[in-house]
């Protein structure tokens, strides 16, 4: 053997005889499925929940230290990459929550066949989105 991952690969039949293992299959091989690309972004909005909550608390930290803090903190929230920021943090917000209360369908058993949990998917992506749209809509005109 020239290599020792050639000697890794060498197993045994049921009948005892050697043979190659396959190679496990690399995330290039398999096309994304829903489920893959909702727990992957489930994981990416819990990291930017936590990373969006920093922002919230600079902002508390500043209305507690005095008037000009505060106002420094606003104006970067109000800035066009601050309301960006706020936006996608609302976006999380509403699909972790989503995602999550369909996890907590499947804790108890619901949604495993197929056509439920293709379903249930784009079900947590839709109501993101509307949810997301619907509290910025109404925060803008009280606002």
């Amino acid at each position: 053997m020239k290599d020792v991952r050639d000697a890794l690969m060498v197993a045994r039949s049921s009948d005892g005889r050697l043979v190659r293992r396959p190679l496990s299959p690399h995330l290039q091989v398999y096309r994304p499925q829903i489920t893959s690309v909702l727990s992957i972004l489930h994981r990416m909005t819990g990291v930017g929940l936590g990373l969006g909550t920093l922002l919230l608390t600079w902002w508390l930290v500043a209305a507690a230290t005095s008037a000009d803090a505060f106002a420094t903190v606003q104006g970067f929230i109000g800035s066009a990459f601050g309301l960006l920021l706020l936006f996608g943090w609302t976006l999380a917000l509403f699909f972790h929550m989503c995602n999550g209360i369909r996890h907590l369908a499947w804790d108890i058993g619901l949604g495993f066949e197929k056509a439920e949990y293709h379903l249930t998917g784009w079900v947590v992506v839709g109501a993101s989105l509307i949810l997301t749209v619907f509290v910025w809509i109404v925060g803008l005109v009280i606002w």
